[in-house]
């Protein structure tokens, strides 16, 4: 018999189980990127709609305030208005206010809107939810753009625009976290995790690219052709997601590894699980079983995480105050107001920042930009690396924040020095902003929750959570939800302050920096005081 091919041999090694979690890795990956994707062409273009060019009477290109310099191909160019040629409303003199005032818009309606689609979220089929609102969130995407081609000047348009966009766009982030906990259960390694949770940055950089292909030029299609990307994602999330292995009879057990997962706070967690003669092999926390569908446990049944039936026997969701109760929830979620308030005004401010200081045309600084989000890619990565090794996430977080904050008046002192000082601090301050941000959203959340699974010591307060994983869904939500507060404030606070200087800009950030170390001061405290104990676990199982 013919030796088979390498390529089959290949194929053939993995199991059909561990292609579909591949598949479901990667689909919510390219998912959730897509919506990042749509929300960058609004950084990009806020140095199109506010434009100050050549007088007709004068031969050199003059600057106004902080506004960009004028980039070589020809600009819109208003009715009746000889230097200014940016966009209406945004051709005042109060441009960075009305365009903070955008970012303001849609993100705190990001943020009221993400309280309400965890909870939303965990009572409606995953496949449907999050394609209907990545359909939604594309139209209106597009919709922004196509106010360039109808000539609309209406600065209400463009908020009401960006407030519907921020409530449909909380469809996408408590969605594919459950989606992706179903598959891979809740105690998720920080390396596996920062790597999924690179999406924000590959969706950011796509976008930048995108976006300013076409900024100088035609900018309603920096929106339109996002927007299309988004709806048509929707469409392969209906076509495509499956919400949980039950639905297509995966086994619900992992290929266990040569090696066990093995450390003081996983072994003390699943001593509560295991039977007395096993308490010697713990259990990789990443093999932790999944309910078969038709009611049977597999193998391992002392290691079983017990999902809630889709149908009417399952349990009742987790109530919003129930979620708050668990121990870390709240510190987390204020320390993500502050880190991402800082991520967000990079996200929303960077070109603008880099055109003035640079004096780079919009395309140019767009494109520079995404060295932020390489930088963040790198650090979402290096933050779940580190914790694994620690097995420490707050400390972790605390270690990246301590840094960011000099890092960024670095960064405000040099950047004026060339783009060669630019590019090495935006890899930098990217890798030191967006780890803590990664590690949060991600692996910290499903530690929260799986710290309080079934076989957990906790029996207290948290009584709810038993055979409960769809508190992810929650947990995640108010976590993000309060993240994305700050996410509303930063963009905001950098227009209102930016007028006075950049340097002031800088300041309040390394603030909110200083702000999100002081409120993981007591769970470091925790991990350092306790060396066995992993995030979820310092509180409920600290048994002195």
């Amino acid at each position: 018999m013919a030796r088979l091919p390498p390529g089959i041999r290949f194929i053939i090694s993995f199991s059909r189980d561990q292609w579909y979690r591949a598949f479901i890795f990667i689909l919510t990956f390219l998912l959730y990127a897509s919506f990042h994707l749509s929300r960058k062409p609004i950084s990009i273009v806020k140095g199109e709609l506010h434009r100050f060019c050549t007088a007709p009477n004068e031969g050199e290109v003059h600057f106004h305030s902080q506004s960009q310099k004028a980039g070589d191909t020809a600009p819109h160019r208003l009715p009746g208005n000889g230097t200014d040629c940016g966009w209406a409303p945004f051709d005042q003199d109060n441009y960075q206010q009305l365009l903070g005032a955008l970012d303001y818009a849609f993100l705190c309606a990001y943020a009221v809107g993400m309280y309400l689609s965890g909870v939303i979220g965990e009572r409606l089929p995953i496949r449907y939810y999050l394609a209907a609102g990545m359909l939604a969130s594309g139209a209106l995407t597009a919709l922004f753009g196509l106010g360039y081609f109808y000539d609309i000047h209406s600065f209400g348009f463009y908020v009401v625009t960006q407030v519907v966009n921020g409530l449909v766009q909380t469809t996408g982030w408590p969605s594919v976290v459950t989606c992706l906990g179903n598959w891979f259960g809740k105690g998720r390694r920080g390396l596996i995790m920062g790597v999924w949770n690179s999406h924000t940055s590959v969706g950011n950089i796509l976008g930048s690219l995108i976006a300013g292909f076409w900024v100088s030029t035609c900018w309603g299609l920096s929106f339109i052709v996002p927007g299309a990307i988004v709806a048509a994602m929707g469409i392969v999330c209906f076509l495509f997601l499956i919400e949980h292995p039950k639905d297509i009879a995966c086994s619900s057990t992992l290929v266990k590894h040569p090696k066990a997962y093995e450390n003081g706070a996983h072994r003390f967690r699943l001593q509560k699980q295991v039977l007395t003669d096993e308490r010697s092999k713990p259990l990789d926390p990443e093999m932790q079983c999944l309910l078969l569908s038709d009611g049977k446990h597999s193998g391992h049944q002392n290691h079983v995480v017990i999902l809630p039936a889709d149908g009417g026997g399952g349990m009742a969701a987790i109530s919003f105050t129930g979620a708050l109760k668990i121990p870390g929830v709240i510190e987390f979620s204020l320390c993500l107001l502050f880190a991402k308030l800082v991520s967000y005004t990079f996200l929303f401010w960077l070109p603008l920042y880099i055109t003035n200081v640079d004096h780079l045309d919009v395309r140019k600084a767009g494109e520079l930009s995404t060295l932020f989000d390489v930088g963040g890619i790198f650090g979402g990565i290096l933050a779940g690396v580190i914790s694994d090794r620690l097995e420490k996430r707050a400390s972790t977080c605390g270690l990246m924040l301590l840094l960011a904050a000099p890092t960024l008046y670095v960064f405000s002192a040099i950047s004026k020095m060339g783009l060669e000082a630019t590019v090495a601090m935006l890899l930098l301050c990217g890798a030191l902003v967006s780890g803590p941000y990664a590690l949060i959203t991600t692996a910290v959340s499903a530690d929260l929750v799986s710290a309080h699974s079934p076989g957990g010591a906790h029996t207290g307060t948290h009584k709810s959570l038993k055979g409960n994983a769809h508190a992810l869904a929650t947990v995640t939500a108010i976590i993000d939800g309060t993240g994305s507060v700050g996410a509303a404030l930063g963009p905001l606070l950098a227009g209102l302050i930016s007028p006075s200087g950049w340097s002031n800009v800088f300041y309040m950030l390394m603030f909110a920096d200083a702000c999100a170390l002081l409120f993981l001061i007591r769970l470091i405290h925790k991990e350092l005081s306790c060396p066995g104990l992993a995030t979820g676990d310092q509180v409920p199982f600290k048994e002195h």
